[in-house]
């Protein structure tokens, strides 16, 4: 799974994906990709990885 490999490869970053993908979730692909100055692509990867990274660690039962 997306979400299994990011926390293990990336852990110091996993509360900052899922925020990150929390406030795309809030305001919108396209209008957190313009404040933020990046892609929409680069915004949906956010996205996809940290519903990965929810999914994963709900599955797994680790608190977010």
């Amino acid at each position: 799974s997306i979400g299994a490999y990011f926390c293990d490869r990336h852990p110091e970053l996993v509360d900052d994906v899922l925020a990150e993908s929390e406030a795309i979730e809030n305001v919108g692909l396209e209008r957190w990709a313009q404040r933020e100055g990046a892609g929409i692509e680069a915004a949906f990867q956010t996205l996809v990885t940290g519903l990965a990274v929810r999914y994963f660690k709900a599955v797994a039962g680790t608190p977010s």
